[in-house]
């Protein structure tokens, strides 16, 4: 039997996230970028004969219908494919946290079955499927830090001249989660920001901007209040990350984390300059 294993699925951070304005249709529009850590979830993947496609939860329980799932079956109606696959998810990336965990599984469903099912498809049209799934899908596709705007459809990776320099950072999600819809459609959301540039964002790369979000979800979530004052406490600059409840700083010296409450994740990440599986499609182009 043909078999892929210990498939990193990496999680990203939104090191600023500023909304310039909200469309007709009320999607908002925003400004951030995207950067790849090293929090992985790992995913295997067993070829089956019989066109079926099975999970098994190496770790949490899943819903039954999750993105990983959700991305196989999209991947195979698309081409026509009578190959299935067993997947096994060991999930370590926390839900509800802001981090794209679900699409980062999504994105690494569709390259490993792209490639153990012998597809052959190009990157765009893995970015099709991938944008039905959900916004962050495509971001883990294209394997580089990025910025992003639009409604999160415009992506960009950054270009030598504004990479990123190598870091650690202090990730913590608190126990409580945070819906993403309670945020955006808050009337306390501040959706005027000015529009940033990536020259401005790279003179300053940690220390640039602010999440428009995080107000709002500090009033929804108390948790996230307590997560920002214990790691400002160690002296760091933390802010919330996407629309969920884990929050980050970057980390100029090393500190303790076993302080931190037991009932919250705390980990210490480096970034990513590229994604693990970058060059798993059938093509190398970003457009």
């Amino acid at each position: 039997m043909q078999s892929l294993y210990d498939v990193p699925a990496p999680a990203k951070l939104n090191l600023f996230l500023h909304i310039t304005g909200r469309r007709a249709d009320g999607y908002h529009l925003l400004q951030s970028v995207f950067m790849l850590i090293d929090w992985c979830d790992t995913l295997h993947f067993d070829l089956r004969a019989d066109g079926r496609i099975t999970r098994e939860d190496l770790s949490v329980a899943l819903p039954p219908d999750d993105l990983t799932l959700r991305a196989a079956q999209a991947l195979q109606a698309a081409t026509g494919c009578s190959l299935g696959a067993h997947i096994g998810v060991h999930k370590r990336i926390p839900a509800q946290a802001g981090m794209g965990g679900g699409s980062s599984d999504a994105a690494t469903a569709l390259l490993a079955l792209n490639r153990l099912w012998k597809l052959n498809l190009p990157r765009h049209q893995l970015e099709a499927i991938g944008l039905r799934l959900g916004a962050d899908v495509p971001f883990f596709l294209r394997g580089r830090n990025a910025w992003v705007e639009g409604i999160g459809d415009i992506i960009r990776p950054l270009e030598l001249m504004h990479e990123l320099p190598r870091s650690r950072f202090a990730v913590v999600k608190p126990e409580a989660g945070l819906d993403t819809k309670s945020i955006f459609s808050s009337p306390f959301l501040k959706r005027d920001s000015a529009c940033a540039t990536i020259q401005g964002f790279a003179a300053a790369h940690y220390q640039f901007g602010r999440n428009d979000l995080q107000p709002v979800a500090q009033a929804l979530c108390p948790e996230i209040e307590k997560a920002l004052q214990w790691l400002n406490s160690q002296g760091l600059q933390a802010r919330m990350t996407g629309s969920g409840s884990a929050v980050f700083a970057a980390m100029q010296h090393a500190i303790d984390l076993k302080d931190a409450p037991s009932t919250w994740q705390v980990r210490a990440c480096e970034n990513l300059t590229i994604h693990p599986l970058e060059g798993w499609s059938a093509d190398d182009s970003f457009g």
